[in-house]
């Protein structure tokens, strides 16, 4: 019986692109890079920061530290609040609460900012416990922020009661190293065929189709 639904935010909950890729793009040019493809930039929508810096860019890990450190200069300032909530998120965890599940945030954003954007778009109310990365990045991974979710709810026994919805591959493999299944979001900024690979118990392309989809693992369970 599923009771507790975890959301990722970016590409989920939220569109937050601009901010986050505007963001980068800040603190790529304190390094003296330039970059204009947004394709190339929307790979920084949901992983955490440091380990993009490193990957698409060469960082060293002090360097990606660094270019954090600046990045968090513009976005916790302007970027922040260059998102837009999804249309029909509200409507759609309002319903979700009214079907009785317990609902909770498992973001790779550092929990402040989770914490500032759930309340911007008046969406806080609905969830029960919010858990982000920590800004020392000693938190960071899907896998780290769901084992501190498990441990706020007291839920490391009753996986099989949890459902984390996400929009890339590291929503559905954070996930299942906790031994949770992952509905995944086709709408957001991840890779369909990376997701595919990753098995996820359902994939649905709209919030709508998602809301349909909870709301009837609801019923069936009454």
């Amino acid at each position: 019986m599923i009771k507790v639904l975890l959301f990722d935010l970016d590409g989920t909950l939220t569109e937050s692109g601009e901010g986050i890729i505007r963001s980068v793009q800040y603190a790529l040019d304190k390094f003296g890079i330039v970059e204009n493809d947004m394709e190339k930039l929307r790979r920084f929508v949901g992983p955490p920061l440091v380990d993009s810096f490193m990957k698409h860019y060469g960082f060293t890990h002090e360097d990606a530290l660094k270019a954090v450190d600046i990045y968090r200069e513009r976005f916790g300032k302007v970027g922040i609040f260059e998102n837009a909530l999804y249309p029909g998120a509200d409507q759609m965890l309002a319903k979700l609460k009214e079907a009785g599940y317990m609902l909770a945030v498992a973001s790779s954003k550092p929990e402040h900012y989770v914490q500032q954007i759930l309340e911007y778009f008046k969406i806080a109310e609905f969830f029960d416990e919010v858990v982000g990365a920590t800004m020392d990045e000693k938190r960071t991974s899907k896998t780290e922020v769901l084992e501190e979710v498990l441990r706020r709810l007291e839920l490391h026994e009753q996986k099989e009661e949890i459902l984390m919805v996400g929009d890339t591959e590291l929503d559905i493999r954070g996930a299942k190293d906790h031994g949770i299944e992952c509905v995944a979001v086709t709408y957001g900024y991840g890779d369909l065929e990376k997701m595919k690979a990753e098995k996820p118990l359902k994939i649905v392309d709209s919030v709508s189709e998602l809301e349909a989809f909870l709301v009837s693992i609801a019923h069936r369970q009454q």
